[in-house]
């Protein structure tokens, strides 16, 4: 595995049901997260998670990955560039 890497997941649920198929991939990676933060922006009826993770480059995208493949889902990430 390469070095760690800190990297920001931005994560927009359109489907609000998704937020336990989420939590569930999240926590499959919690020794990695940092930190997590969700807001429901209930106008807009989406719901918005940031989630910060210290980890390999590759298991943080993995973790993307997977979670943006939900149907209703996106899922981006920002990484250091150490």
């Amino acid at each position: 595995m390469s070095e760690n890497r800190i990297a920001v997941i931005s994560v927009i649920a359109e489907d609000r049901t998704k937020g336990a198929d989420i939590n569930r991939i999240l926590s499959g990676y919690g020794e990695y997260i940092v930190g997590r933060m969700g807001v429901p922006y209930r106008e807009k009826d989406v719901f918005v998670i940031c989630v910060i993770a210290d980890a390999p480059a590759e298991i943080i995208n993995t973790l993307t990955g997977k979670i943006g493949m939900l149907p209703g889902v996106t899922a981006k990430t920002l990484m250091s560039k150490k």
